[in-house]
């Protein structure tokens, strides 16, 4: 199958979590088609990833990519909080990295309703197998309740609005279609807003997509997970594509690096405070205009990496 998904960063995201020297294992949370795992299997001959994924179809696609690496590349399926709260491997990663960018693979090819732009059946699970749909969701919960997720996890303005029009239209018919949502949605916000550059239901779909999948919360616990099981001396990098998700990150991240060190008396090295953690990026790391030019969605992209320098008291 053609690849169809552009992986953001893959310099930056290589240099900054370049593993250190000898055998290192990396863990790649968002596995995907595989784009940045076959970027550091390249790169790094001695270099072992185990990626992550909880949609078995992509993880198909990953592991027919890679399988010319042989053992050094495993394919797991898995949510990555659930794979760190049973933390499965005997051996502890070097460099995690979370790529928390939706797939394009989603939009164009899992015929799940991710984009509003097709005519497909209102699903928006990633792992396609397990809790309620977009579908579902749309159709049950009250005027008042579509208009929190809206607000909440899409940051839309027009909530309301949009939830009024939704709980209206399903008065009459159920909302199957992700393009039959996406024409409430449009037909619901003023008419200035309707044709501008970011479609009207984005933002909804969005957080839609959030809900169903439990997204943030997923994302909370798999990070406080990964940097348990992280070597000393290892890295987290996290890519993030917009606001809700990057807040997490950075404050967890600001967390670990005040956090009290199990240990008083290990050695203070690059840094001057007590934290567990070192902000090797101390500002987000953005994408190259080049490389926004030649891979759009690529824009609102945010790298943050730590390096943990001891363990938790």
């Amino acid at each position: 199958m053609k690849l169809v998904h552009t992986s953001v960063m893959k310099e930056e995201v290589l240099r900054f979590l370049a593993p250190n020297p000898g055998s290192s294992l990396l863990i790649d949370c968002t596995l995907g088609e595989g784009g940045h795992t076959e970027a550091f299997l390249e790169a790094f001959p001695d270099l072992k990833v185990v990626g992550l994924d909880a949609d078995e179809a992509i993880l198909q696609i990953a592991r027919s990519r890679l399988q010319g690496f042989g053992d050094r590349f495993q394919g797991i399926e898995s949510w990555f909080d659930e794979f760190f709260s049973r933390y499965p491997l005997n051996e502890r990663p070097d460099r995690i990295l979370f790529d928390l960018g939706i797939s394009t693979y989603h939009y164009e090819r899992s015929g799940r309703g991710f984009s509003f732009q097709r005519d497909e059946p209102l699903d928006m699970r990633l792992g396609a197998k397990e809790g309620r749909t977009a579908m579902e969701i749309v159709n049950s919960l009250s005027e008042e309740e579509l208009s929190t997720c809206f607000y909440r996890w899409g940051e839309e303005r027009f909530a309301r609005r949009i939830a009024r029009a939704i709980v209206r239209a399903r008065a009459h018919t159920h909302l199957r279609s992700s393009k039959e949502l996406a024409e409430i949605i449009r037909d619901a916000v003023p008419a200035g807003y309707r044709y501008g550059r970011i479609h009207p239901a984005t933002r909804c779909f969005q957080a839609l997509r959030i809900m169903v999948n439990r997204e943030l919360e997923r994302i909370e616990k798999a990070l406080e997970g990964a940097f348990d099981v992280l070597k000393v001396g290892g890295r987290i990098g996290v890519i993030s594509f917009h606001s809700l998700e990057d807040r997490i990150v950075k404050h967890f991240f600001q967390r670990k690096c005040k956090t009290s060190m199990k240990d008083s008396n290990v050695p203070i090295v690059k840094t001057g405070h007590q934290g567990v953690a070192l902000q090797i990026t101390r500002k987000p790391v953005r994408p190259s205009e080049e490389e926004v030019r030649n891979n759009p969605p690529s824009r609102s992209a945010k790298l943050r990496v730590i390096e943990k320098i001891a363990e938790e008291g």
